[in-house]
């Protein structure tokens, strides 16, 4: 599906370049440096959806974002990225956009976590959580080399 941003965004997990997404987890992202390329595949596959972001003229692919979801109510929002060669394009909003307003799960009630793009996730509706949200905490420190953060 074109986009309003000169690129492609596609939500076919047959798509996904592997290897760029592995790259870039394993590499740059704080919040999974854990994951192993097999778990990475794993979550791929049994990931409920995926949005990948393309050139449309090399296919290259330039950002990611998947959830994980029980399809009817709920849905996690995990590793988003645009690679920092192409930010500030306006990628990062648009993907968000692609991946919760104009997908099935509009309707959910969505969750994240992120140290560092408060801002970007504000702009969709996400706030602190209500009373009602518990969490128990992987067996490593969020943030951490090694933490349970997807």
């Amino acid at each position: 599906m074109p986009g309003r941003t000169g690129v492609e965004f596609d939500t076919d997990p047959g798509r996904v370049d592997l290897d760029r997404l592995w790259a870039f987890l394993s590499e740059h992202a704080y919040w999974g440096r854990w994951r192993s390329r097999d778990d990475v595949a794993a979550q791929l596959a049994t990931a409920w959806r995926v949005v990948g972001i393309y050139e449309p003229d090399s296919r290259e692919m330039i950002g990611f974002a998947r959830a994980v979801s029980d399809g009817v109510a709920f849905a996690y929002l995990a590793d988003v990225y645009v690679d920092p060669a192409h930010r500030g394009r306006g990628l990062g909003r648009a993907l968000i956009r692609v991946m919760i307003d104009e997908g099935p799960g509009r309707e959910f009630r969505w969750m994240l976590h992120t140290a560092d793009a408060h801002d970007l996730y504000r702009h969709f509706g996400f706030q602190s959580p209500d009373p009602m949200v518990m969490e128990r905490p992987g067996a490593k420190p969020a943030g951490q080399p090694g933490a349970n953060e997807s």
